[in-house]
């Protein structure tokens, strides 16, 4: 355990099924926050999804620009939807963007998400427990980050999914003008996203991305399904009408729900057969 300290929210005063966490990690000698969505699930074992952010955003932004909470309640209202805790961290606070990266000189913003802050959730959400599947997903910055750790870290990880994706590290500089010398890591590989899913190939989670048709990264998103076809790495690619934008994302959250539902579903039909 690397959590330092720890704040928690108080239900009393939150607003109804959220839960505020502030967590002061030693992978990054400071403190920082994490919303979370559905605590007041009924059921244990709650699967987890983790949604991580892009440049400039924090832990508050899939929220309050991007309406998932609201997104979610309508796909359960539907009945298409099961129980899923929604975790929400700030990357860490580099810059405008960690890449969610092991850095050699900043901090280790790798092992804030894999470690901190889903220690720090299963052991203050009630409804969720080690037992509970974990699910990654971001966009843009956070789109790479679920690629690369849920590739790195594929047999802890249930599926993934990704929006409008940086692909390779290098592409941050379309939004950000921190150096790429910033995000230099010990171990060479440790951005390439081809490199852990080769890697792992054997143990890859189901794996799903999307990207605009009229986003900057469509092309680079286009090469990285052409890339996975070549080394009959099985994913789903999708692309649609769109850009760059918070309205994207809001709309196309619903497939990843829909994806890890369904990923879900299927693990209890083996579970019980």
């Amino acid at each position: 355990m690397t959590i330092k300290r720890l704040e928690v929210s108080n239900p009393a005063y939150t607003p109804n099924n959220t839960q505020f966490l502030t967590i002061h990690s030693s992978y990054l000698e400071r403190r920082h926050d994490v919303s979370i969505y559905n605590v007041n699930a009924q059921e244990k074992d709650v699967p987890i999804i983790v949604l991580l952010h892009g440049v400039y955003g924090n832990h508050w932004v899939w929220m309050h620009l991007g309406g998932v909470h609201l997104v979610y309640e309508k796909l359960k209202k539907a009945n298409n939807l099961g129980e899923f805790v929604l975790v929400m961290p700030s990357d860490g606070g580099l810059q405008d963007g960690s890449a969610y990266l092991p850095t050699s000189n900043h901090g280790n913003y790798e092992q804030w998400i894999i470690e901190d802050v889903l220690d720090a959730v299963i052991d203050n959400v009630a409804c969720v427990s080690s037992n509970s599947h974990i699910y990654l997903t971001g966009l843009s910055m956070g789109g790479y980050g679920a690629l690369r750790l849920g590739a790195k870290y594929a047999d802890r990880i249930s599926g993934i999914s990704a929006h409008s994706a940086i692909t390779k590290l290098e592409q941050i500089c379309l939004f950000t003008d921190t150096p790429l010398d910033q995000y230099a890591c010990l171990n060479i590989e440790q951005d390439n996203l081809i490199f852990w899913i080769t890697e792992n190939a054997a143990t890859l989670p189901p794996l799903r991305f999307d990207c605009g048709e009229d986003d900057l990264l469509y092309e680079a998103n286009v090469e990285l399904h052409n890339t996975l076809d070549t080394l009959n790495i099985k994913h789903q690619f999708e692309h649609f009408t769109g850009e760059h934008s918070w309205p994207y994302w809001h709309q196309h959250i619903e497939q990843t729900f829909q994806f890890f539902n369904l990923i879900e579903s299927e693990q209890q039909v083996i579970k019980h057969d």
